[in-house]
């Protein structure tokens, strides 16, 4: 009984370093640190090239050209390149409508990644910025993010992910509002004590120069190109003014196809990153990719697992009250979110059971994502999830 007492006890924390012990720990040495005013020169104004991936996006592209051609930068230092390789709607020939963009297209479908890698051949400018073509950003974007390469040891700068949610939402859309609100704290508290580790793809800025041609089977680019720039000993600045904004995904079962697509490709970029899990090559970049992503990727689903075999184990064996309770609050927490799975599907909304349920619905992708890159199933073609 001892023994298992003891992994109970040890993945319990495992899950609670995972979700909470990290963030604050960060949040406190951040606070405590010694901090330096930063002084930005307004009068600097890199190039930029703006390169949207799009794929079958007839329904969303004109607004995006629209949007983009509204940033806040002077045009004459800014590119626009739209690529749409594999598209079989309209999305080629509406931007090819607009002669401020350039327009590529090749009728083959090879992935994201090759789409980007093709992009980078026509791009021209001191700072490249990627972002998806389903997405809003706020007219300063682009002047918020690339302020920061003024400084050399600054690689890549990423903006904030925001989900638009509507006041009658459904679990998917306020899960994932919730979880992203979180998540930007923690990349906040990252770019602070010393760089992100990995950004988001939805906005992503990079020196072009650091910019690596990734293999066309990347799943995650966004993550592959942002480590490969922080262990390069750059840093990688996260700016919360820089906003992508987007929709919920339609329902749970769009958001579930997600989110499994980008568990594949978190088992894909660990066995990847080699030199990530080195802590001698950049202790800083090990600490945080470990306790960002690898724990919350790998050891707190399993975790989460272990401590509910072993909580049945101790109350079966009458290891005392203690155990009884937290039996009871773990069964009554996957009640909660089989209950918002159901009523989901019926379209019914109870706002209590949008966390439990989104909470459950993220480490059960990260176990089908495992299955999907063991089996080799899990294609580079990126499949657009409905939005809301």
């Amino acid at each position: 009984m001892q023994c298992v007492e003891t992994i109970f006890w040890i993945a319990l924390g495992m899950i609670a370093y995972s979700y909470l012990g990290y963030g604050l720990i960060l949040w406190l040495f951040n606070l405590l640190k010694p901090h330096q005013v930063v002084t930005f020169d307004s009068a600097y104004e890199p190039t930029v090239a703006l390169v949207v991936p799009c794929f079958n996006e007839a329904a969303y592209i004109e607004d995006k050209i629209q949007n983009s051609l509204q940033l806040n930068y002077p045009s004459h230092k800014l590119q626009f390149i739209f690529i749409s390789d594999g598209s079989s709607d309209e999305t080629p020939a509406i931007i090819q409508k607009y002669n401020q963009v350039l327009a590529l297209h090749e009728p083959a479908r090879k992935g994201k990644a090759a789409a980007m890698n093709r992009a980078m051949q026509y791009v021209t400018a001191e700072i490249v910025v990627f972002c998806d073509a389903n997405t809003d950003l706020n007219p300063d974007a682009i002047r918020e993010m690339v302020k920061h390469y003024q400084f050399s040891n600054v690689g890549a700068v990423t903006g904030e992910k925001r989900i638009a949610v509507k006041s009658k939402e459904n679990a998917s859309g306020a899960g994932e509002g919730i979880y992203w609100k979180y998540e930007s704290f923690l990349k906040q508290m990252d770019s602070d004590f010393y760089t992100i580790v990995g950004a988001a793809g939805e906005l992503m800025s990079y020196r072009t120069n650091l910019y690596k041609t990734l293999p066309e089977d990347t799943l995650l680019d966004d993550l592959m190109q942002s480590m490969g720039v922080a262990l390069s000993g750059y840093r990688v600045v996260y700016e919360k003014a820089a906003c992508a904004t987007e929709t919920a995904s339609a329902n749970v079962n769009e958001e579930l196809k997600r989110k499994v697509r980008i568990a594949a490709g978190a088992w894909q970029s660990m066995f990847r990153l080699k030199q990530a899990f080195n802590p001698f090559h950049n202790f800083k970049v090990f600490f945080l990719f470990f306790s960002h992503r690898v724990s919350r990727w790998t050891l707190a689903p399993l975790s989460l697992l272990v401590v509910f075999i072993c909580n049945a184990l101790l109350v079966n064996q009458h290891a005392g009250m203690l155990y009884a309770i937290l039996m009871t609050l773990q069964v009554m927490f996957y009640a909660f979110a089989l209950m918002g799975w159901y009523l989901e599907n019926k379209q019914m909304k109870v706002k209590v059971l949008f966390v439990p349920y989104y909470f459950f619905i993220m480490n059960l992708c990260m176990y089908l994502g495992f299955v999907k890159f063991i089996r080799g199933k899990q294609s580079a073609n990126w499949e657009r999830a409905k939005r809301a």
